[in-house]
């Protein structure tokens, strides 16, 4: 579990696969962070099941985010393989969640956990150009564009964080 000044991210279970569908499958989450596909219960339920695998074996994988004593889902985050390049950094916010500054300190959060307790010498990120809101979120966190790379909705940068 990790905790923020005001959010909480906690590892997905398999009862979080009703909530994750559900915010998922939401047209505006969705748009970036699956290139628009709408996820089947399936590919959820492989998500849960893969993320619990990696927190077991290396010590990450998805996490649930929550404002600190409020029901309800504020968003996800997370640590996933990019290629064979290394882990890169994922989030995602309930619609609601916007505006308030949740990605940048869940992200945060996750980086800092990724270069502190996991060791890593360097978290990535794959951003589409066109998600302005997320290359802010990333060039916040002191990420820094290496490459382009063509996606789905059109270029897409990569970005490191290495460790100071």
């Amino acid at each position: 579990m990790l905790t923020t000044e005001r959010l909480v991210l906690r590892p997905v279970t398999a009862q979080d696969h009703a909530v994750l569908l559900d915010h998922w499958t939401l047209p505006d989450v969705r748009r970036f962070l699956f290139d628009g596909a709408a996820l089947s219960a399936a590919e959820v339920t492989e998500t849960i099941e893969d993320s619990i695998r990696d927190f077991a074996a290396g010590g990450y994988g998805v996490w649930l985010i929550q404002e600190h004593g409020r029901p309800g889902l504020a968003g996800t985050a997370g640590l996933r393989p990019l290629e064979d390049l290394g882990l890169e950094i994922f989030y995602s916010l309930a619609p609601g969640s916007w505006g308030r500054g949740y990605a940048t300190e869940a992200a945060r959060a996750v980086v800092e956990y990724a270069r502190g307790p996991l060791g890593l010498p360097e978290v990535l990120a794959e951003v589409d150009e066109g998600n302005a809101a997320s290359v802010a979120v990333i060039k916040r966190l002191g990420m820094t564009p290496f490459a382009v790379v063509s996606g789905v909705l059109g270029p897409m940068t990569r970005y490191r964080a290495s460790r100071p």
